[in-house]
């Protein structure tokens, strides 16, 4: 399916590994010209040249290296955006998550880093964004967030109740944007085997004295289709919400997660 992206411009934050990488990859892939950014230049680099190597349709990609949490990411990376590729049309925003921690351990200090990363600079690159996303005429946020917000994870009360204003936003946008061609959507990961996984699982691996396969293999088990995600299912979603084609998907939550979460809705 020919998603028609090609000659589109997208921003991705947390770009250099993990889901947003895999975004960042999908969208290349279609022929996106890409703004990415991340915290670590060297590794940010290193992912751009991959990302180069699949780009089609004569697709660009630029870096810009920051702090997404910093007041002033938002506004670099849309000026970035502008300058470098012209336009804008899709943003991706995406962050670490917040530290684990049960109510009882965390302070005000965790509250409001975890404020500061995760909710608001979702807050600011929407605003910073919207007016070009407007002039697209067919502009696209979509926010990559977790299976917590339908069934919270336990020793994990940060991103609990701050993934969750990330939707609650969501939706409040996507009603005001949506007469101007935006849209508006959240990702929910269940359990993909990125580099935090891994070092999970690794962990939970070397404290049993088995191999990292076989937590791996168990932890399939546990999911419905039988199998851990991959980053790429999480990049296949976005490409789609970030098309044409999902030009009538708005205001929604789609979790990805082999039919991991229980809930009906």
């Amino acid at each position: 399916m020919d998603l028609g992206l090609a000659g589109r411009a997208a921003l991705v934050t947390a770009a250099s590994r993990g889901l947003g990488f895999a975004c960042a990859r999908a969208l290349a892939a279609e022929g996106t010209s890409l703004v990415i950014c991340a915290r670590e230049p060297l590794r940010l680099e290193e992912a751009a040249t991959q990302l180069r190597a699949i780009a089609t349709s004569g697709a660009s990609v630029e870096t810009v290296a920051l702090d997404v949490s910093s007041p002033d990411a938002a506004m670099r990376l849309v000026v970035a955006a502008r300058d470098k590729l012209g336009r804008l049309d899709v943003v991706v925003t995406n962050a670490g998550g917040p530290p684990q921690g049960s109510f009882a351990r965390v302070g005000d200090a965790d509250w409001e880093r975890a404020f500061q990363v995760t909710l608001m600079s979702v807050v600011r690159l929407a605003r910073e964004a919207l007016p070009l996303l407007r002039a697209s005429g067919q502009g696209r946020i979509v926010n990559i967030v977790s299976t917590s917000v339908k069934q919270p994870i336990d020793d994990l009360v940060l991103s609990n109740a701050l993934r969750a204003a990330v939707v609650g936003l969501a939706k409040s946008l996507s009603r005001e944007v949506a007469r101007s061609g935006v849209t508006v959507n959240n990702v929910l990961p269940g359990i993909i085997l990125t580099d935090r996984q891994r070092e999970l699982r690794g962990a939970d691996a070397a404290r049993r004295g088995i191999a990292f396969e076989q937590v791996i293999e168990e932890v399939g088990r546990g999911i419905p289709v039988g199998r851990v995600g991959q980053p790429e299912d999480i990049g296949a979603l976005v490409a789609f919400l970030a098309s044409a084609r999902a030009g009538y998907i708005t205001g929604t939550s789609i979790q990805v997660d082999g039919g991991l979460v229980l809930g009906t809705l």
